[in-house]
């Protein structure tokens, strides 16, 4: 029998689908015995090509011992790369190896702590955006970046990198409104407040958001409770030329992938420098065509700014990179010393959301109040809006149900959510240990509760809050409730709160002083 060649070989494999989530990565999967295993020395981790009818993908290899997973004439493929491939299962493709990305010398000499040109930024997010780079890769860059601090410069050389890496919408008007808060308060759901309010005032406000990084719920984990957030960039537009808003998920759009690809990396190493922060917010919202942009920045003990002047110089970097793009930016100093609204997770967040809405008197205020208020600063990027007027317009739209009608319509266009997400079954009261005033809430204790509780994978997880900062309260009373759906993040999330409540009990005078700017 003739031998076989190697590029034969490279033509008979078989796709086969495996069903793994290996969120954001391409994957690929081949026996051990695989005759273009072994012919062409493939290493498990190393990087392949793989092609088929013109169409290309780059995966990580795996290897594999046992037939049940994939034969020696298959080529197993992850979700990810299947879909990205786009092919049907069976079809013959060819695998080879996969030539390094040239940028990671860029990488290394950034670990080594040298600066970083634009042609530099450009090559390793064009790489990363082709899915040259892995995990491993991705991870080095982030470290690299967030421990030598990139300069201002270098913030807005991969911004503009990152900008140009993937869709960009243009709404053809000169005014295309957005807000985006920084992170690190939970609860803090203003923009499915304050999007809907400044759409019923006939501004544009086309909303992209990512999914939590570190947090037990972002603004498209908690509307997806509600609707549909995986929207492709024709819907989207579709929605937001007719109704003026939407509120979506950025991943699905393709606007600045580079970003969403390195966010599959940060959200398990809690990565957030201030440098990828400022470069993924700005790049995101250029991408979705903003031209006017009110950013929003907690500060307190444990939010992820905790003095004023690292606020000041936050601002500063958001104003140099927002002026070198073009993009009219504000800035507002918000209070951070607790949780925002009564819920903390999913679908407590969404519940505190609605209740506003709906005008509720059992809605939190301090959540209907700080979305009043920065609804109102966007409003006021109208023309005919004068300086201090927006918070009596926007308080006028939520109050009269025009906020409600609004969401309601957002809503029925993104596609109404079809399945039903229920509280977490497994509770737990977590109760004062003394009789006093809470003096301090942890913000990041009450986030890492939340998420080890299983927010915002299930959306039903979470914690409830029934006490807030000043709040009287006597020993043995309820400070807050865990909400859990599986036993084992149960037990986590108890183990985390015994350790550690995330709550001071104390004097008044021990409440720690607020830094806002409305």
């Amino acid at each position: 029998m003739a031998k076989t060649s190697k590029s034969a070989i490279k033509e008979t494999l078989k796709v086969r689908r495996l069903g793994i989530d290996t969120y954001r990565e391409n994957v690929a999967y081949l026996h051990r015995e695989c005759e273009l295993y072994r012919a062409e020395g493939f290493q498990a981790l190393s990087k392949v090509k793989i092609c088929a009818d013109g169409r290309r993908i780059l995966a990580v290899l795996n290897v594999v011992d046992d037939d049940n997973i994939v034969t020696p004439t298959d080529l197993g493929l992850s979700e990810e790369a299947f879909a990205k491939l786009g092919v049907s299962e069976g079809h013959l493709v060819s695998v080879e190896h996969a030539e390094p990305p040239a940028s990671m010398d860029a990488v290394r000499r950034k670990i080594a702590g040298e600066r970083l040109s634009q042609e530099d930024f450009y090559h390793i997010i064009s790489d990363i955006t082709d899915m040259r780079y892995s995990k491993t890769e991705i991870s080095a860059f982030l470290v690299a970046s967030g421990q030598t601090d990139m300069d201002r410069d270098e913030v807005f050389f991969l911004t503009r990198a990152m900008l140009e890496s993937g869709e960009q919408l243009d709404w053809n008007e000169s005014l295309v409104a957005d807000k985006h808060c920084i992170g690190g308060i939970p609860g803090n759901r203003t923009s499915m407040l304050v999007v809907p309010i400044v759409a019923a005032h006939g501004m544009l406000i086309p909303k992209t958001s990512s999914r939590a990084i570190t947090s037990p719920a972002g603004t498209s984990d908690t509307m997806e409770v509600l609707a549909n957030v995986e929207l492709n960039i024709k819907k989207l537009h579709d929605i937001v030329r007719k109704h003026r808003a939407c509120l979506a998920w950025g991943g699905t759009a393709e606007l600045s992938p580079a970003d969403d690809i390195m966010i599959a990396v940060e959200r398990p190493l809690g990565i957030d420098s201030i440098g990828q922060m400022v470069a993924s917010i700005l790049s995101k919202k250029l991408s979705a065509g903003s031209t006017h942009l009110l950013i929003d920045i907690p500060v307190g003990p444990t939010a992820k700014v905790r003095q004023m002047r690292q606020a000041q110089r936050l601002r500063k970097l958001f104003e140099f990179v927002a002026d070198q793009l073009a993009i009219h930016l504000e800035v507002v100093i918000t209070d951070g010393r607790q949780p925002v609204g009564s819920g903390i997770g999913p679908v407590l967040e969404c519940r505190d959301v609605m209740q506003v809405l709906q005008n509720s008197p059992d809605a939190p205020d301090d959540l209907r109040q700080k979305s009043l208020r920065l609804a109102g600063r966007v409003l006021e990027f109208d023309p005919d809006v004068r300086g201090g007027k927006g918070y009596a317009i926007a308080r006028d739209i939520l109050d009269s149900g025009r906020a409600l009608e609004m969401m309601d319509t957002i809503i029925k266009a993104q596609g109404v959510q079809t399945k039903t997400f229920e509280l977490g079954k497994l509770t737990h009261d977590v109760l004062s240990p003394s009789t006093g005033v809470v003096v301090n809430i942890d913000n990041l204790q009450m986030a890492h509760i939340a998420r080890f509780a299983g927010a915002p994978i299930d959306k039903g997880a979470g914690v409830d809050l029934f006490k807030k900062l000043g709040d009287k309260v006597k020993k043995g009373e309820p400070l807050y409730r865990i909400h859990a759906e599986f036993p084992s993040d149960f037990s986590f999330a108890l183990t985390l709160c015994e350790r550690d409540s995330g709550y001071l009990i104390g004097k008044e005078e021990q409440i720690p002083k607020a830094f806002v700017e409305f």
